[in-house]
């Protein structure tokens, strides 16, 4: 769906990279025939989104990456207004734009990511009817990673995505470590894309839910300064009981537990990152506390009475 709206660009001088991560359904070979302008690439077996997009970038040159996911439509004005973003604010190492859904076009998909010291991460405006309340082009915490325009140089300075995610939150947390390094991202709103949504992690009952629980853990461990941990320690509590409690509600408590040992198993690679996250990290934790949310992101009574009580003792 992506590459006919990629040739119908406005902005003409970028070349294209399509990562065939193991499709077993003609994706390669529909690609060779009738889109000959493009390098394909094909891994053969299912690498991980994560891999697949350092794959990609490695493959690729130019000053800007842009990364799209195969289930997107893109405005015509989509990278033009990206690339703009970039060009208007030199200390911005991404950029992201307004996402809708493809078949409910005045619902949001996202506008850029937020995080929260509650270690919770999702799309802004998850859901809302778009009525122009994100039409301000503004900062953000990060990007979504399937419609997102990239400096080379903030990933050369940063570093790649996190392989061993696999999948899910590595566009979170390549975010985080932008920001700690001193690359802001921006939102660009004129820039649309309308999103389809996949279905291949539902192939596997509580993957995407096992991929997000363990991956979270991984980010907060080699992400958050010390003294992040120490402070909002309460919120970590408060994040992982309400993850219990859902996950039985919900029955995926078995991909909580594989997802909190996995986690734990993969702790001493994450912590040799976090060595690394750290050292290089030019920001403190002033400026971190404006750009990361204190308060609990989600709807709930109880849970927002618990976030009151813990705001009261900062």
């Amino acid at each position: 769906m992506v590459l006919p709206s990629l040739r119908a660009q406005t902005y003409g001088d970028f070349n294209v990279v399509v990562v065939d991560n193991g499709s077993t359904d003609g994706t390669a070979e529909h690609v060779r025939s009738q889109y000959p302008e493009v390098t394909l690439l094909e891994l053969g077996s299912n690498l991980g989104f994560a891999a697949a997009v350092n794959r990609g970038i490695a493959a690729g040159g130019g000053e800007h990456v842009a990364v799209v996911n195969n289930d997107l439509e893109l405005d015509p004005h989509w990278l033009e207004r990206m690339v703009s973003a970039l060009r208007d604010h030199p200390d911005a190492g991404s950029a992201t734009g307004k996402m809708l859904f493809y078949d409910r076009r005045d619902v949001i998909d996202g506008t850029g990511d937020f995080t929260s010291w509650y270690a919770i991460s999702a799309p802004r405006g998850r859901g809302e009817i778009d009525r122009g309340q994100y039409d301000a082009p503004e900062p953000v915490f990060s990007a979504c990673g399937g419609a997102a325009l990239y400096r080379r140089d903030a990933l050369d300075a940063v570093g790649p995505f996190d392989e061993d995610f696999f999948a899910y939150t590595e566009d979170v947390d390549w975010g985080f470590r932008a920001q700690l390094a001193g690359w802001t991202c921006r939102y660009a709103p004129g820039a649309v894309a309308f999103h389809m949504g996949g279905a291949t992690s539902a192939r596997v009952p509580n993957w995407s839910r096992y991929l997000f629980f363990r991956n979270t853990l991984s980010m907060v461990a080699k992400n958050w300064p010390a003294g992040a941990l120490l402070r909002h320690a309460p919120r970590l509590v408060l994040f992982f009981a309400k993850s219990v409690v859902a996950s039985l509600r919900g029955r995926w408590f078995l991909a909580l537990l594989r997802g909190t040992r996995d986690a734990l198993r993969q702790l001493p690679r994450t912590l040799r990152k976090r060595r690394v996250v750290q050292r290089s990290r030019k920001v403190g934790l002033s400026y971190l506390n404006g750009i990361v949310r204190a308060d609990y992101p989600l709807e709930s009574r109880i849970l927002a009475f618990i976030d009151g009580s813990i705001r009261s003792r900062d």
